[in-house]
């Protein structure tokens, strides 16, 4: 590739990005990747087929995100996540810290079981719907589930879509992913919990009242809390045996919405109708942007950070890979610095070690800003439907306070 096409593919792929975070016209973030993705294929800089090969590439990712994201969609059509912030509120028992341990251990949970993006887009209204029936404060509470859906996301192979992403759709079975990542999840988890709780503490003092008015699932929900559960267990079962995770999420959302449609076809319609289906064209869409780039010589340089990291032995080279992608994920965004990652895995040998760093990174790295992950940027989506405001700096603030301790934990941790 030139000079001249090289340049071109780095402007086109940065500004499809910046797009993305910035979103003129208050267009959707999928239509700036899609289009992003066009150009470069339009104007011959990625062959067609090479662009068509990119985009059925990510496959079992977009199986996997369907198949989440409508478990999730299921579950609050059927309300089980405003139970369950009735039933925390009622566990709280009118503390306001216990309250914030709950709801961040429910998120921990929910994150570990159906994926980052699942709490963001579920539990976080469900959350702000608790906290409008108290007296408290809900930024702490809030604040803790965009913080425990990036810090919790590598708990389990299935807790984040950027783990498929890293590893080119190739997850390792659940056992090796607990004996690399375990020590290294729960210090990320722990320390995102003891820094954020120590940073809002004057919030979290003192007691709260809530009403009595507790959200029926009924019998529809309960159907639904079932066969979500069943799903859940299948899904964790084909991590267990090393088997496609995003198939397996797939045919368990197909099989919930067809049992379900039996019962309840209000529901499934009410799910159906707030799914987030566009997330897989956001997704193709940098596939594509992510092959052009690799023509253009992104991969090869990354691949040099990552040789030289590993040069450096396993502590430095983890924390000097760990800081870079942090570093890239934060301005660019984790999903197409995840796809440049697994690409640069994936095309020469490195230590196992180095590339459980690298997946850390892409994991709890973005917990620095707000434009670091896509959960993150679903979250302020979320606060800004529900009124609630929350820029970019202020976020920042929290961000550079409560990221450092878990990542380096983490990257030390990590096996």
């Amino acid at each position: 590739m030139s000079s001249v096409a090289t340049i071109a593919v780095w402007c086109i792929s940065a500004a499809a990005v910046i797009a993305m975070l910035v979103r003129p016209f208050r267009l959707p973030e999928w239509i700036w990747a899609v289009a992003g993705a066009i150009v470069v294929a339009a104007t011959g800089l990625l062959p067609i087929r090479n662009a068509v090969a990119a985009v059925g590439r990510g496959a079992d990712v977009y199986a996997f995100l369907l198949g989440i994201l409508t478990l999730a969609e299921v579950a609050r059509a059927a309300h089980l996540f405003d139970w369950l912030a009735g039933r925390v509120l009622r566990i709280a028992g009118g503390s306001t810290a216990r309250l914030f341990g709950l709801i961040y251990l429910a998120g921990v949970g929910v994150t570990a079981l159906l994926s980052n993006d699942t709490t963001i887009v579920v539990l976080t209204p469900a959350v702000l719907a608790a906290c409008k029936r108290t007296n408290v404060k809900p930024l702490p509470h809030l604040l803790a589930c965009a913080f425990v859906a990036n810090a919790a996301s590598f708990v389990l192979p299935v807790s984040n879509p950027a783990n498929l992403v890293v590893f080119d759709g190739a997850l390792p079975a659940l056992r090796p992913w607990l004996g690399a990542f375990g020590l290294a999840a729960v210090a990320a988890v722990v320390l995102t919990y003891l820094t954020l709780r120590a940073i809002c503490w004057q919030d979290l003092r003192g007691r709260f009242q809530a009403d009595r008015d507790d959200v029926s699932p009924g019998p529809a929900g309960a159907i639904a809390a079932w066969l979500v559960s069943g799903s859940t267990i299948a899904l964790l079962a084909a991590a267990w045996l090393g088997l496609n995770v995003g198939y397996t999420a797939f045919a368990g959302a197909a099989i919930t919405v067809a049992v379900l449609a039996l019962r309840s076809r209000a529901t499934v319609l009410d799910a159906l109708r707030h799914l987030e289906w566009t997330i897989v064209f956001l997704v193709a869409g940098l596939f594509v942007i992510v092959s052009a780039l690799d023509r253009a010589g992104a991969i090869a340089y990354a691949r040099d950070v990552l040789h030289y990291a590993q040069s450096l032995g396993v502590v430095a080279g983890n924390l000097l890979a760990g800081a870079s992608i942090t570093v890239a994920a934060n301005l660019f965004n984790n999903l197409p610095i995840g796809l440049v990652t697994g690409f640069t895995l994936s095309s020469a040998p490195f230590n196992p070690t180095l590339a459980h760093a690298a997946l850390v990174a892409v994991d709890v790295g973005p917990n620095l800003s707000v434009t670091g992950s896509l959960a993150t940027l679903l979250w302020l989506l979320v606060l800004r439907r529900e009124g609630v405001e929350m820029s970019g700096w202020r976020f920042l603030r929290y961000g550079v306070a409560v990221l450092p301790p878990a990542l380096i934990a983490a990257l030390l941790l990590v096996r």
